[in-house]
């Protein structure tokens, strides 16, 4: 339940008007009153002698009773109180009942033998109420109303459990704005998907993944089609920006634009730019980088770093100060863009919406130092600078991966943020780990399922000796993933890490033990992606040659792991012998 207050009005009457007439769009029915302040105010709706004039004067009594002088220039209160979309349809009963509760909890009718303000409470719709409401009191005094939004809000979560209604989480000011209802039925009327604010806020954050400088961002605008207008001090420098759809326009045929800030805090310019700034307090570091590269990578050599920096950003978010996670945080956002922005259609959309979930979950209280997020704001630029993924290959399987990882550090956002009380950060990060859930197997079905025939074409012996292996390396686990069917994946991948050079018992302990695994739908997958990261596998592996034995193998290459000692070779072999 969503109390949405506006302090803010002039004209009763025009309030009135708007909420008995049809609406904007012919979406008001049946417009009358279901409480007010007496319990016995006119109702233009349902009683034909009754005029809205009779009630706008009835609750702007007190108001005029004072002075002209000292009457208030906007007296007007309003708040919408709006249920759930899933929420049952309540009686009217049941809404005068909230009403009177949202106006005694906000101050504006306080009971209790307490001088009050007049208001009338009035239904045009299933889903919600309005709330019409005088500020002067029958006395002619100014109503305690400080922090009436926070009230109204505190007050419909006890309703909402009361009633058992939807629960909402409680925010904490660091939301994005919501768009208005005007805004909702102007996307309806051009047949839009969303409204402009919601396009123009994703369009912003794809701009702002990986940059690095106020041009290439307002060069990303550009190219994104958006029109741009910039506030410059007279002194040249550069004070904020708007940015507008080039087809959305107001009543004079002109473009409505948007502040950075009013899309969301954290794309006003001054915040943006803290991302680059930190970047420019390491710039040698990154021109040896850069002079190292010869110019943009491939999607999938991206998506592999991505994976390796969102590997290692776990565990920052699990273990260091509030600032570093929340700037590891705010730069996961960036990743989602980028990787919504740059991937296959399949996966597209659940990235997209993973991506505005998260949203929500990138920003809190908590101030981000930024510059620790370094890791993370590259491998979101790689992502865009890299260009557009194909579906399939070694895109498609390091698409695959890089999303594995991603989802185990969003759920670890999603326990950081539980943890300092951010409960709607939480459950955004939450929903966003669903939609990667949902990507995630669009991504990983071919790449998986080519691991997995190749893992049922091992020898009986081959798969015989891994399975000692798994047993002897993850005791605990092993029976879980002998159970899955991603067992025979894991099987090929084991067999290409062998005969890659790669101790396959230290290789599994070591990426097993690194990360929780608790959150995973299938052990067996993770461990394929985390084995072929750390061990350096190429992630598709349809055009690998099949690896039947780990006889003969080349030698070892520089990795981390070590190569199987003679002992393990001996027990393998004796394993293979006797099962023959």
């Amino acid at each position: 339940m969503i109390p949405s207050v506006n302090p803010s009005g002039s004209r009763t009457i025009g309030l009135l008007a708007y909420l008995y007439g049809p609406g904007k769009h012919e979406e008001h029915t049946d417009p009358h009153l279901v409480a007010s302040f007496d319990g016995m105010s006119p109702d233009p709706g349902r009683n034909p002698n009754a005029t809205l004039t009779d009630l706008q004067q009835l609750l702007d009594q007190p108001v005029m009773a004072l002075a002209k002088h000292a009457r208030p220039a906007k007296h007007v209160w309003h708040t919408s109180v709006r249920a759930d979309p899933d929420d049952r349809i309540l009686s009217d009963e049941e809404w005068a009942s909230i009403a009177r509760r949202i106006v005694a909890a906000t101050g504006i009718d306080p009971g209790d033998g307490q001088p009050g303000c007049r208001w009338a409470a009035v239904r045009h719709a299933d889903d919600h109420i309005h709330i019409v409401a005088t500020l002067v009191t029958e006395d002619g005094h100014r109503p305690d109303d400080y922090r009436s939004g926070a009230r109204a809000q505190a007050e419909a979560r006890l309703i909402e459990k009361e009633l058992g209604l939807h629960q909402v989480a409680p925010g904490d000011g660091t939301a994005a704005k919501r768009p208005t209802s005007a805004e909702r039925h102007k996307a309806e009327r051009q047949g839009r998907e969303r409204t402009a604010r919601e396009e123009l806020r994703e369009s912003v954050r794809r701009a702002v993944a990986g940059a690095r400088s106020d041009e290439e961002f307002f060069d990303r605008l550009a190219s994104a089609g958006l029109l741009i207008r910039k506030r410059v001090a007279p002194s040249g420098d550069l004070l904020g920006y708007k940015v507008a759809l080039p087809d959305d326009l107001n009543k004079d045929g002109e473009p409505v634009f948007y502040p950075g800030a009013r899309l969301a805090p954290d794309l006003s310019l001054p915040r943006v730019r803290e991302r680059w700034s930190a970047d420019a307090q390491s710039v040698s570091s990154v021109r040896r980088e850069e002079a190292i590269r010869t110019g943009p990578g491939s999607p999938a050599a991206a998506r592999r770093g991505t994976a390796s920096a969102v590997w290692q950003a776990v565990l920052i978010v699990e273990q260091s100060g509030d600032g570093v996670a929340a700037a590891h945080i705010a730069a996961v956002g960036e990743i989602l863009d980028a990787l919504a922005k740059t991937s296959a259609a399949h996966t597209r959309r659940e990235l997209r919406d993973a991506a505005t979930a998260f949203e929500r979950a990138s920003r809190s209280h908590v101030r981000a130092v930024r510059g620790h997020d370094r890791a993370l704001r590259r491998a979101a630029r790689d992502l865009v600078q890299g260009g557009p993924a194909l579906g399939r290959g070694e895109d498609g399987a390091t698409t695959a991966m890089a999303i594995d990882m991603l989802f185990f550090l969003i759920t670890a956002t999603a326990r950081w943020h539980a943890r300092k009380g951010h409960a709607q950060q939480a459950e955004a990060a939450a929903r966003a780990a669903e939609h990667l859930r949902a990507a995630y197997r669009a991504a990983s079905a071919q790449p998986l399922g080519v691991l997995y025939q190749r893992g049922r074409r091992l020898s009986r012996p081959m798969l015989q000796r891994q399975t000692v292996l798994l047993r002897e390396a993850l005791p605990e686990l092993a029976e879980q993933i002998l159970a899955e069917p991603g067992w025979y994946a894991l099987a090929a991948t084991i067999a290409e890490a062998e005969a890659a050079g790669h101790d396959p018992a230290a290789l599994l302990s070591d990426v097993a033990a690194r990360r929780e695994l608790g959150t995973a739908d299938s052990v067996s997958d993770v461990l394929v992606w985390r084995m072929r990261r750390t061990a350096d596998l190429p992630a598709d592996a349809s055009h690998l040659p099949e690896t039947n034995t780990a006889e003969n193998r080349p030698a070892t290459r520089g990795t981390t792991t070590k190569p199987a000692s003679p002992a393990r070779r001996r027990t393998g072999e004796e394993t293979s012998r006797q099962s023959r």
